[in-house]
């Protein structure tokens, strides 16, 4: 059994963003170098407008859900419970209101442009106040645009929510390639690295010459590539999913071995919950990684199938003890929801991980030291792992802010907005100007 343990460990270790610092996986999109001639700088409003048909498609094909037998074990290691479940869609199929968030959107400023061929969605909130401070915000898998909605409000008028003028923000927040109402590529090699640079066009088109980035899961992983591209202008990143495993860790992990002698119990506690991730709760990575268009006929054609894989992820990744609901509500994830099975995005989401992955999943330098712009860390309790601070400096060697708090999980800035948001004022007071 230790080499099946070994074998899977070793295909989630490289398909979950390759959480480590001196070990990781292949973008090939590394060399992608964006065009400069020919570029269409067009920014145009854009507004969300579903056909009422679409909606009613949803709703009969909800009706129309053919069930699983119930689970045989009364907890969640078998995946999603039935019954539980059941009532989640039901709602969803008979008291769901997607106008609401639709209004919402629509409410906020938002734009598409084209970059490197690809039309990107995002949103793009001013602040009333003066030398407010550029951040784009990268959301992650199974998020969207969705999961930062909380935190434009406290982050562009910090005076209305018990912050100062000084720590305002203007907010840019786009939809990764592929989610949402961004345009899905046709060819691969759209990974981290050109994703990168294509947030570093975005600003530069907004007219920003300085700017932050920060990002979780995806978004980690994104903020980490444009800190080793380091574009003029770019002050500095706050990651919420840092990639701090050493390299004798992942290693381990790999082989199914139990924690290296000499870690502190923080390091023990980080192996082990990373440890049961990939022996317990990877399976999801290991499928998108592999076989994202075998597993994107499902997510295309059952709302019900597409709903139970991400909301699997919501009862493991919440700061909730397996129940979502104790930090999301019905409707924030059913917003998120909705917006993958109306774009028609399950599949071309799940590709990222492929593309992340795509050579044979060699393991290769990750290249966090590499980052020279100043790097910050928020560590939350329900995050996949919680980073020990003597990994996390050992991984960044400009890290300015490492702070851990007592609430939040992956879906940080949806969780637990007010705290996400003083996180990143203090992240990045020092780098204003």
């Amino acid at each position: 059994m230790k080499n099946v343990k070994a074998g899977f460990s070793y295909i989630t270790i490289i398909s979950l963003m390759a959480l480590t610092s001196s070990t990781g996986c292949s973008d090939t999109s590394s060399s992608a170098s964006l065009p400069e001639a020919h570029i269409d700088n067009t920014v145009v409003p854009f507004k969300i407008n579903i056909p009422d048909a679409d909606l009613n498609e949803l709703r009969q094909r909800i009706a129309a859900t053919r069930w699983p037998d119930k689970e045989t074990v009364a907890d969640r290691s078998q995946g999603v419970q039935l019954e539980r479940f059941k009532t989640l869609v039901n709602y969803w199929g008979t008291a769901y209101d997607w106008r609401k968030i639709e209004s919402k959107l629509n409410a906020l400023p938002q734009f598409k442009t084209n970059i490197d061929g690809l039309d990107i969605h995002f949103i793009h909130v001013r602040s009333k106040h003066k030398n407010a401070l550029p951040l784009i915000v990268t959301h992650g898998w199974p998020g969207s645009v969705i999961e930062q909605l909380k935190i434009i409000g406290p982050l562009t008028d910090p005076t209305a929510y018990g912050g100062k003028e000084e720590d305002a923000f203007d907010v840019v927040i786009p939809s990764m390639p592929g989610y949402g109402f961004s345009g899905k590529p046709e060819n691969s090699g759209w990974g981290p690295d050109r994703i990168a640079k294509a947030w570093d066009v975005l600003m530069k088109r907004l007219g920003y010459t300085e700017y932050v980035a920060q990002g979780g899961d995806w978004g980690a992983v994104i903020c980490d590539a444009m800190g080793r591209q380091a574009p003029k202008g770019l002050l500095g990143i706050h990651v919420n999913m840092p990639a701090t495993v050493p390299a004798d860790i992942a290693k381990a992990l790999k082989n199914g071995d139990p924690a290296p002698e000499g870690l502190s119990e923080e390091e023990k506690k980080a192996y082990e919950s990373m440890n049961d991730l990939y022996t317990k709760g990877g399976a999801y990575a290991g499928i998108m990684v592999t076989r994202p268009q075998t597993l994107g006929y499902s997510l295309a054609d059952s709302p019900s199938g597409l709903a139970a894989f991400y909301y699997d992820k919501f009862n493991d990744w919440t700061f909730s003890g397996g129940d979502a609901e104790k930090s999301l509500s019905k409707h924030d994830m059913l917003d998120d929801i909705t917006l993958y099975w109306l774009t028609n995005t399950g599949t071309s989401s799940a590709q990222l991980y492929w593309e992340n992955n795509n050579n044979n999943f060699n393991v290769v330098e990750q290249r966090t030291a590499e980052i020279s712009v100043p790097v910050a860390v928020t560590v939350f309790p329900g995050e996949i792992y919680q980073a020990p601070k003597t990994w996390t400096e050992q991984a960044y060697k400009t890290l300015i802010y490492y702070n851990k708090v007592d609430k939040g999980g992956h879906f940080a800035a949806w969780e637990e907005p007010q705290l996400f948001t003083q996180e990143l004022r203090a992240a990045f007071r020092p780098l204003r100007k």
